[in-house]
């Protein structure tokens, strides 16, 4: 019988944690950098691709989005949902941390690394993002889009709507690797743990989670 621990934190947590030696599998929603890989001398290995989806409430009329709209929401320039063709009321934001593997991919991929308003609320997680969104009718936010159920309401981003599918086709342009980096070669029961996520029974349990098995 094996015991797995896990503890929630970010992506930059998890590199951190790993490379410091007090877990053997540092989690990540991101590639590390070449510096985090040199520094905590990581061995990274993918194991699934991951969309970030714009989320709203389901009681919002807003379902679509251009690029354009949602820099210009995040940035706090555009600040009431009637420009977007919603009701006459003020946007709520809500983003992750900076350690956060969802943003940056977001970050990086939605808004061309562009502002993100000091206004915006501070979630520590996909699950508390669904959280605040599901009680907000004028909240926007974002999460990985395996964890999109009916709490939250997916807006279509430059005419595509973020599902496992078209991130699967490639239609979708704000995707991601997710990696389990270890420091230096796993051995033992780590590397039996990491093997089995390439195993077809690990690849159904991805799948299972609304994840895309890579390769």
């Amino acid at each position: 019988e094996i015991q797995i621990s896990i503890a929630a934190g970010g992506s930059g947590v998890g590199i951190k944690q790993v490379g410091e030696g007090l877990v053997d599998i540092g989690n990540s929603g991101r590639k590390p950098t070449e510096d985090e890989i040199g520094r905590y001398q990581l061995i990274l290995f993918q194991w699934a691709l991951d969309g970030v989806g714009v989320v709203v409430n389901p009681k919002n009329k807003v379902t679509a989005l251009s690029k354009t709209e949602v820099m210009d929401i995040f940035a706090g320039r555009t600040d009431n949902w009637k420009t977007v063709g919603g009701e006459d009321r003020k946007i709520n934001l809500y983003t992750r941390d900076e350690a956060s593997g969802t943003r940056e991919v977001f970050w990086e991929k939605a808004l061309n690394k562009g502002e993100i308003s000091p206004k915006a609320n501070f979630v520590v997680s996909n699950g508390a993002m669904k959280s605040a969104i599901s009680q907000d009718p004028y909240g926007i936010g974002y999460v990985s889009v395996g964890h999109i159920d009916s709490s939250v309401a997916p807006v279509s981003f430059d005419g595509v709507i973020p599902t496992i599918q078209t991130v699967k086709e490639g239609r979708y342009t704000i995707s991601r690797g997710l990696y389990s980096n270890t420091k230096e070669a796993p051995a033992g029961l780590t590397k039996k743990f990491i093997d089995f996520l390439y195993t077809p029974e690990g690849h159904k349990i991805i799948e299972r989670n609304g994840f895309i098995p890579f390769p």
